[in-house]
């Protein structure tokens, strides 16, 4: 902070630094406290999952800035893969991917509705396949043999239909149906669905699936999920432990890097007669830009959600009444933002910041926000307290700001509610800086735990300066 303020004066930057909200200071995080737990309560702060690109030696995520450092030209696997359709098993689906390592946790098999598909006949495989029909003569070209067409059809027709997964990891497991909002059943896992992303460009017009290893992926499988009703719902299929190496739902592959798998997986895929075609495809790929070596994979990570979604009609109200200086920033690139809104993935895996402040029966996994410092020292059962209090000891000079900071409110638990002799621990992430700095204009005044009058008199501001 004094760093801060030495540079604020040298620059001749004119702001009061004597009435400086600082984030860090215990007033702010209990406002920013309070917030989070009014989210919660009302259902908008939830649990979910965010793919992120991941660095699994490292054990982190990396930020859009740091994966965009990375990137370099390389060789991928590129194969087609034989989907056998439930209903008539001589017919396949073509499916394409350049991420042989993902299929194990493979979910769908995605088309775009509108493209036209051709059903080819293929006499050395004795089967049908069924292929966006732009791309027949590019796949006949590559397997140098001709593929006569038996039949189109629409994207539209292929919806819904189920395919036998390409490995069996999963298979009996999820398998199975689940009830939809709009009536009636359908199976969670294993079938044709559409994507607008399908595209006739490159690979067969059928796209693999595997939400935990792509973010356009996750966005098919979270649209699936909101057809069934809790409890009904398709649950996320992932094969890979964060260390990027292959867990024991696919045993064949157990703690094998899945780049090093890839190989392997072709084999497989070739000795069970579900290799249609092993290409090479050449594409930017992002490496670790600390470790050069070191291939970044799209991975699932646990996050919470602000649902920010909930209200996009009122926050594009609220835009059009604002005097944008230049008014252009209203409609153009704040509107554009703002109609094309995701709820805000909020937390981070991070060491240095404001602490979630939700709490987790240990028993149960059942949750609960808290609002302040005292009402947390106020839960039956308090322990922890100590290790605030050693510090300090240790080092008197501590401001006691940092009391409800990690790691010294990581330590303090309580009695669950929930369950009898369970304890509630806090989760360990924080949260993402930039709702610091959106609290501010309740939170720079502690507000609602103290200074109401000033809050009342400030809020909201008459003009902005970002």
């Amino acid at each position: 902070m004094q760093e801060w303020q030495t540079l604020t004066r040298r620059l001749g930057f004119w702001v009061d630094l004597k009435e400086a909200y600082v984030t860090y200071h215990q007033t702010y995080v209990e406002s920013v406290w309070w917030s989070l737990k009014d989210l919660f309560d009302r259902g908008l702060l939830y649990e979910g999952h965010k793919i992120v690109w991941w660095w699994a030696q490292g054990g982190t995520a990396l930020s859009a800035g740091e994966v965009g450092q990375g990137y370099r030209e390389v060789a991928d696997p590129s194969v087609y893969v034989l989907f056998e359709l439930v209903d008539n098993p001589q017919r396949n689906l073509v499916v394409w991917t350049t991420t042989p390592w993902t299929l194990p946790s493979n979910m769908f098999a995605a088309v775009h509705p509108e493209l036209e598909y051709s059903v080819v006949k293929d006499t050395e495989n004795d089967c049908e396949l069924v292929i966006a029909s732009a791309l027949v003569e590019t796949i006949a070209a590559k397997l140098k043999r001709d593929l006569p067409v038996v039949e189109t059809i629409s994207g539209s027709s292929l919806l819904g239909q189920r395919y036998v997964p390409p490995f069996d990891c999963y298979r009996g497991k999820d398998d199975s149906q689940g009830e939809l909002h709009a009536g009636g059943t359908a199976h969670r896992c294993w079938r044709v669905v559409a994507a607008d992303f399908v595209t006739t460009d490159s690979g067969s017009g059928i796209v693999h699936q595997a939400p935990a290893f792509g973010e356009v992926d996750h966005e098919v499988l979270v649209a699936e999920q909101k057809r069934f009703v809790e409890g009904s719902k398709p649950e996320l299929l992932c094969a890979v432990a964060p260390d990027g190496k292959f867990t024991a739902d696919f045993p064949d592959q157990e703690g094998v890097w899945v780049k090093d798998a890839d190989k392997a997986i072709t084999r497989s895929l070739r000795e069970s007669g579900r290799l249609l075609l092993l290409d090479q495809y050449l594409h930017d790929y992002p490496f670790c830009w600390r470790a050069e070596k070191d291939p970044l994979i799209q991975y699932p990570r646990r996050s919470w959600f602000v649902r920010t979604t909930k209200f996009k009609d009122l926050m594009l109200k609220n835009n059009s009444q604002i005097g944008w200086q230049p008014e252009h920033i209203r409609d153009g690139r704040f509107g554009n933002f703002l109609e094309s809104n995701v709820d805000w993935a909020l937390s981070r895996e991070r060491y240095w910041g404001t602490p979630l402040p939700i709490w987790v029966c240990q028993e149960t996994g059942r949750r609960e926000a808290i609002g302040c410092y005292d009402e947390l020292l106020a839960k039956p059962g308090v322990t922890g307290t100590d290790v605030w209090a050693k510090a300090k000891a240790e080092n008197p000079e501590l401001p006691d700001d940092l009391q409800v900071h990690k790691p010294y409110i990581d330590a303090v638990q309580y009695d669950s509610p929930f369950a009898d002799g369970a304890k509630m621990k806090r989760v360990t992430e924080v949260i993402d800086c930039w709702y610091d700095s959106g609290a501010m204009p309740f939170a720079q005044w502690g507000w609602p735990h103290q200074n109401d009058e000033k809050f009342r008199e400030q809020f909201p501001a008459d003009f902005i300066s970002e």
